[in-house]
């Protein structure tokens, strides 16, 4: 049958309409469906996990409280290593705090960041409205008696209330992984209970041992 002009115009208009529909799903010709769009944001804090923008009111709560409790144990631990005469093995804890809090501090501002929420600084603990909410968190005039203490007493001071801070935490954590909504956060929550409940049992045989 003789095709007019205006039907080979349209059949080769056809064509190329569907070579771009294809060419946009598949532009390698693998086959493959277009990747979905993910929901989640870059790690800032370099762990090298994606960390989900999905999230509720308790995911929020949880890094905005953690991350002054965390920045107040670094401190508290800064302040035992900046004394003489202290036993190596808690000189030692105390170093460790600072090692794995720090670290910690970055995850949950960048979880923050993810979420749209503004990120916690050094000076944000006086904006949270005092210690309310935080548990195990150290008074100003607890961190002054440990700012005073010297030697072995100041060991039994740091440990002392590095356990009460330790127990607030791990009431938090709890709390986070019971009412939280993202992947990483209810993670991070876990991991601070494993790891602050193993370093009480630690810090009370530290204890015994002074």
């Amino acid at each position: 049958m003789k095709r007019t002009p205006l039907a080979v115009a349209a059949a080769v208009a056809g064509t190329l309409i569907l070579s771009a529909c294809a060419g946009n799903a598949d532009p390698a010709g693998t086959g493959a469906d277009p990747a979905p769009e993910t929901s989640v944001a870059t790690d800032t804090a370099g762990s090298g996990e994606e960390i989900s923008e999905e999230h509720n009111d308790a995911d929020v709560m949880f890094a905005q409280m953690m991350i002054p409790h965390h920045q107040q144990a670094v401190e508290m631990s800064e302040t035992l290593l900046a004394k003489d005469d202290i036993p190596q093995n808690v000189a030692d804890f105390a170093q460790g705090v600072i090692d794995a809090q720090g670290p910690e501090i970055d995850r949950m501002n960048a979880m923050l960041e993810a979420w749209g929420q503004e990120p916690m600084g050094t000076g944000d603990m006086g904006d949270m409205g005092g210690h309310g909410g935080m548990s195990g968190m150290m008074s100003e005039d607890d961190m002054q008696q440990l700012e005073d203490a010297t030697g072995t007493e100041a060991a039994k001071l740091y440990l002392e209330q590095m356990t009460r801070h330790h127990e607030g935490a791990v009431e938090m954590a709890e709390q986070q992984v019971a009412d939280g909504q993202n992947p990483q956060a209810k993670a991070l929550a876990e991991q601070v209970i494993e790891d602050q409940e193993a370093e009480i049992q630690e810090m009370k045989t530290m204890l015994d041992e002074l």
